[in-house]
């Protein structure tokens, strides 16, 4: 197979392997859901190719993926972990989702949404403490603060990505570099006391949790590991849920956005959470999957009425 790599030299040090889904696979809406903002170290794209990377139990790795015409996807992997990386893309390009029970048809936009976007799946990245911060740094900021958060503490006190990446990337900070980030980097990365003693915390019995959510019967035995942790709540664990395990049935309740969003697109009008959870609740198990296609290419997206919400840096304070 040839290589993803710009240069014999680079390509040399990587493993290589194709992926050969047996569904349709948008791989592009599916691999580039994971990336937390335009400029994250984590996640950039180039061209055809992904580049991903990650900490995988084995190391940091960088994960190269691209599409073909034949439907296929090309991998190359380097760096300690990229054994980890090659054997877990398919689950990030969602081989692992399965669509058994959901109906489209329920909802004439949802079968249309469903038939227009017959390759959007469901993928996972495995990796329950990284999804878990990013989310926890997502909380009750906007997402341009958020994203800039990551961005800052994944570069300073994450791992260089290995490989030819088109720009240089990195990959996030051990459980235990997460837990010594010192105070004064949380607030100049902006983030607020609260999520920084909450990352702290989790942090302090990272392993066992970690452990506690990937031996779990359930989504919902993962909920209530997740939640039961000071400062993690149904939001959080949600959004940790959906990117650590694609679970095709999390709600992110509490969204500042969300409610809105579905109601609109359902219905014409806003709602609430309670009403959300409502209009949903005719594709239980796979609402997960019913939200995602609605942020897919084609839903309805309500008229802006207000300004954006003005972002407030406290970091000056």
């Amino acid at each position: 197979m040839t290589s993803l790599a710009p240069s014999p030299t680079a390509s040399a040090a990587a493993l290589e392997t194709v992926y050969r889904p047996r569904h349709p696979l948008d791989l592009g809406a599916t691999v580039v859901f994971q990336r937390r903002g335009t400029n994250d170290p984590t996640l950039t794209v180039d061209g055809p190719v992904i580049w991903r990377a990650s900490r995988t139990p084995l190391g940091v790795a960088t994960l190269a993926l691209r599409g073909t015409a034949d439907g296929s996807v090309r991998i190359a992997a380097w760096g300690p972990g990229a054994e980890w990386a090659l054997e877990q893309a398919p689950a990030l390009c969602g081989a692992s989702d399965d669509a058994t029970g959901f109906d489209a048809t329920r909802h004439p936009l949802i079968a249309h949404l469903a038939h227009r976007n017959p390759g959007l799946r469901l993928g996972r990245t495995e990796l329950v403490f990284d999804a878990l911060v990013s989310s926890v740094v997502e909380q009750k900021i906007t997402g341009l603060q958020a994203f800039a958060a990551w961005r800052r503490l994944v570069t300073w006190y994450g791992t260089s990505a290995p490989g030819p990446t088109p720009r240089p990337m990195s990959a996030p900070p051990t459980i235990e570099g997460w837990r010594r980030i010192p105070s004064w980097d949380w607030h100049r990365a902006g983030l607020e006391p609260p999520q920084a003693r909450t990352i702290a915390r989790v942090a302090e019995r990272g392993e066992s949790l970690v452990r506690a959510i990937v031996t779990a019967s359930d989504s919902e035995q993962i909920d209530r590991v997740l939640i039961s942790q000071p400062g993690i709540g149904p939001w959080t664990s949600a959004e940790t849920r959906i990117k650590a395990l694609g679970d095709p049935d999390a709600v992110s309740v509490g969204d500042y956005h969300l409610a809105h969003e579905v109601g609109y697109a359902l219905t014409g009008s806003r709602t609430d959470d309670d009403g959300m959870l409502e209009l949903l609740s005719p594709w239980a198990g796979h609402r997960q999957r019913v939200i995602r296609l609605l942020a897919a290419a084609g839903a309805p997206r309500e008229p802006r009425r207000a300004p954006r919400l003005h972002p407030e840096d406290h970091r000056s304070r």
